[in-house]
């Protein structure tokens, strides 16, 4: 295969659940795409949709001034494209990593000619190609590359850049992935309270998601006040009656028999900021005991 830079073209190493519904919406808008995928099996069905199969990364990357990865973790990119040529390439990182991952692999691309951006996948692969779905995908790293390949990565998925740093969106995804867990944890142990008793789950999940709903006021709330250091001003619950009545959480869950693993965490930092020192603590939002897991 011979290098394609113009237009539409571009390269797919990767062909996992997500890889392959990125490759579908790439064909179906009409790009020239080439693919590569070390079960060589999986490409069949995109071939017969059009693509062009690779028989090794090297020649996948020979057929496209642009390269997207999407492998299992940073080792397997790492491994893919070993003693591979880069030079004037476009490389395009959508393997879930962490920040310094996506540093690390910027800094390597760079070494070997390369333009790079890292990319966090904020959808599954059903939402992939479905706009409505409101999926998107981070993206930081080289500007340049970046704009000059938008309207192609925006084809899948929505494409928002967070920066120059090539951590930042292995970061911001990271940060929402572990607000979701966060989430699913405590409703979670909602449903846990609720089992064995003459409560339908399917009753409580509407008041659970319009409590949630209600208290996504926390999210901007926490933000400005992190933001300005002020902890005290316009407070409704502070932090002493809030931890005063958390014991009420942890009674209920022992009456319950529901283990409070999944709370208590988040419980017991409350208490920690308020008995570093109850005076000055006391009449603060929340949001303070943020700045006990940080590196402040």
């Amino acid at each position: 295969m011979t290098d394609t830079t113009r237009g539409n073209a571009l390269s797919l190493l990767g062909l996992g659940d997500m890889g392959t519904a990125l490759a579908r919406t790439w064909l179906a808008a009409g790009h020239r795409l080439t693919v590569w995928n070390r079960t060589a099996a999986k490409a069949g069905s995109l071939a017969d949709q059009g693509a062009a199969v690779a028989a090794t990364p090297a020649e996948a990357v020979a057929a496209s001034g642009l390269v997207v990865v999407c492998l299992l973790d940073d080792p397997s990119v790492g491994s893919a494209l070993d003693g591979i040529d880069l030079t004037g390439k476009d490389l395009v990182n959508l393997t879930t990593g962490t920040p310094a991952e996506g540093r690390a692999r910027a800094a390597w691309a760079q070494e070997r000619g390369a333009r790079f951006v890292d990319g966090g996948i904020m959808a599954t692969p059903t939402m992939i190609g479905a706009p409505q779905a409101g999926g998107y995908v981070f993206y930081s790293g080289s500007r340049a590359l970046f704009d000059t390949h938008r309207a192609v990565l925006e084809v899948p998925a929505g494409a928002r850049f967070v920066g120059e740093d090539p951590g930042h969106a292995a970061l911001h995804d990271v940060a929402l992935l572990s607000a979701m867990y966060g989430m699913f944890a405590g409703i979670s142990h909602a449903y846990a309270l609720i089992d064995g008793e003459d409560v339908s789950p399917k009753d409580l999940a509407p008041l659970l998601s319009e409590w949630l709903g209600a208290m996504g006021f926390f999210v901007g709330n926490a933000a400005e006040r992190l933001a300005s250091g002020d902890f005290t001003t316009g407070v409704v619950s502070n932090l002493a009656m809030q931890v005063a009545s958390s014991g009420t959480l942890l009674r209920t869950a022992a009456e319950q028999g529901v283990s409070a693993e999944l709370i208590s965490p988040y419980l017991e930092l409350m208490r920690r900021r308020l008995d570093a020192d109850p005076a000055a603590h006391g009449a603060e939002d929340t949001a303070g005991a943020i700045t006990l897991l940080g590196r402040r």
